[in-house]
């Protein structure tokens, strides 16, 4: 038995750590990043994210020379991302300007990029493992929370899919992922890393029969994953609708639907109690009318009911009815000043608008962190030349918002409400104003571009948010995951895709400041110094 049990553990381990040719490392480094993606949802794969960074962690330690540690990274995060990101070309399927295999090769082109901040970590890792005798793994994990916090605002940023979201369990159990309170996002992927070194270091104690030593490192992680920690915690008081009208994207631009698509809206909105005080939440793109006023009269003909924004706000108030209030996604447009009848704005805002019932609007947010090619094209005057255009139709770009904000709603007896439109509640630290702490973050959202992934890896990273910050998330979304999320990362209630359904319930309760929301990414900054600086002191120990 433990001649069968040694020889496992030598041939896996000379997959993964023995010397290969370039090729052949360059594949298994390709394919192990892929894998590695697999840990995210749907799949949840997560021994794969371990193993695939038992890999990297391997390689990097054998790599020769600083640009063979660089590239070491860089293949990984290619496969990496190029998988995990692979619902980005579905996008490309509802638009008609672009041929739709563009999506791929936009998909591999943004991996390209993004697997520089992997390789970013590998050679620092590689270069100060070499310079000052740091430990390879923790070290790697340091610099993995780095550089994971840079690709949050590099560039805008594109944090998408952090290593931290593998750690969350199922839908009633946040797991490991529940010491984000303390870690923050990017920390809780430095101790992903970590862990993917125990079950390196397993392989290798294996190897040397040392038995009860691997068994240890590899069953520890094990655990962690396998943590039986609930998200539950007491009801609330506030009673809300959360509405899913299921508004496919092949029908949500299409003006003969507008008025049948409002009705779907409407019809789950209606109160079951007459006179509730409640909030009423629709998705982002949750209603085709222009709801401010000023613009030129041939811009509400087509969209707006009655072409007027007034009626158009009275009828929504009498949808929700009195006591209500309504938080709808919207578009609001910019023009010159004085515009002609039939003038072009110069821009549009992504907003979320509160309406109440009488139809006043009693709150606004403006969309902060836009979606590079989706709601604005990067280098217009160059790229439009070439054939290139967003993915939301039109000849104009959006503007982003201030940033986070808290829409005092005290007045209409309900909460403080923060919000972050679609994608921009995966920015780690950047989703709510510390100032103005929020009793609820409203994330609505249209996920019906991102096909069968995109949806489930963007309500875990919803997740993160409300366990970080320590508030609930109630998300709405046009075809799904519509869902409720407590304050520490259970949900409590959602929709599934491609079905038209409401949630009634009350807002779960806010927990009190973590230190995450009181520190914000500082923290797990702090975590990253310390790691290196234990790694520093334990150098200096060493003999040589």
């Amino acid at each position: 038995m433990n001649a069968w049990l040694r020889s496992r553990f030598a041939a896996l381990l000379a997959l993964v750590d023995d010397p290969l040719s370039r090729r052949g490392e360059a594949i298994m480094l390709v394919v192990a990043g892929a894998l590695g993606a697999l840990g995210f949802a749907p799949l949840g794969w997560w021994p794969l994210t371990l193993l695939a960074l038992a890999v990297l962690a391997a390689r990097m330690q054998r790599a020769r020379t600083p640009f063979h540690a660089l590239l070491v990274g860089w293949l990984w995060g290619w496969g990496h991302f190029s998988t995990g990101n692979g619902w980005i070309a579905t996008a490309f399927t509802y638009q008609a300007q672009m041929p739709a295999w563009l999506g791929w090769i936009a998909v591999l082109l943004l991996a390209v990029y993004l697997a520089l901040f992997p390789a970013a970590a590998t050679l620092l890792a590689w270069w100060l493992g070499r310079r000052w005798r740091l430990a390879p793994v923790p070290t790697l994990a340091a610099l993995w929370i780095v550089t994971e916090w840079a690709r949050g605002w590099v560039c805008t940023g594109f944090p998408w899919n952090p290593l931290a979201v593998t750690a969350l369990g199922g839908f009633d159990r946040p797991g490991l992922a529940r010491v984000l309170p303390w870690l923050g996002t990017y920390a809780l992927s430095g101790v992903v890393v970590l862990l993917a070194g125990q079950w390196l270091f397993a392989l290798r104690a294996g190897v040397q029969r040392r038995w009860a030593l691997a068994g240890a490192h590899f069953a520890l992680p094990v655990a962690l994953f396998l943590l039986p920690l609930g998200g539950q915690q007491g009801a609330g008081t506030v009673p809300f609708t959360l509405v899913q009208p299921n508004i496919g994207q092949d029908e949500i631009n299409d003006p003969t639907r507008y008025e049948a698509q409002f009705q779907r809206a409407a019809a789950l909105s209606l109160p079951r109690v007459y006179g509730q005080r409640r909030l009423v939440l629709w998705p982002e793109s949750g209603v085709p009318d222009y709801l401010q006023t000023g613009y030129p009269a041939a811009w509400y003909a087509t969209t707006t009911f009655a072409g007027d924004p007034l009626l158009a706000r009275a009828r929504m108030g009498r949808v929700v009815g009195p006591g209500a209030l309504l938080l709808t996604g919207a578009v609001d447009l910019a023009f010159k000043p004085n515009p002609a009848p039939a003038a072009m704005p110069v821009g549009a805002w992504n907003v979320v608008t509160a309406i109440d019932s009488q139809g006043a609007i009693r709150g606004h947010y403006a969309k902060a962190h836009l979606v590079p090619y989706g709601e604005y094209l990067p280098m217009r005057g160059l790229l439009t030349p070439l054939g290139l255009s967003r993915l939301v139709a039109g000849d104009f770009d959006y503007w982003s918002g201030p940033g986070p904000r808290t829409l005092d709603l005290s007045g209409q007896g309900l909460p403080r409400v923060g919000v972050q439109i679609c994608y921009e509640i995966v920015f780690s630290g950047q989703v709510i104003d510390r100032a103005n702490r929020p009793a609820v973050l409203f994330n609505p959202s249209n996920d019906g571009w991102f096909g069968a992934w995109g949806p489930p890896q963007h309500l875990a990273q919803a997740r993160l948010r409300a366990i970080e910050e320590g508030l609930p998330v109630l998300r709405s979304t046009t075809n799904g995951i519509s869902a409720v999320i407590d304050a520490r990362g259970g949900v409590r209630a959602f929709i599934p895709r491609h079905v038209a359904s409401r949630i009634d319930g009350l807002v779960p309760p806010a927990l009190a400041p973590t230190p995450f929301a009181r520190m914000g990414n500082t923290l797990p900054l702090l975590w990253a110094a310390g790691l290196l600086l234990a790694g520093l002191v334990a150098s200096r120990r060493r003999p040589r």
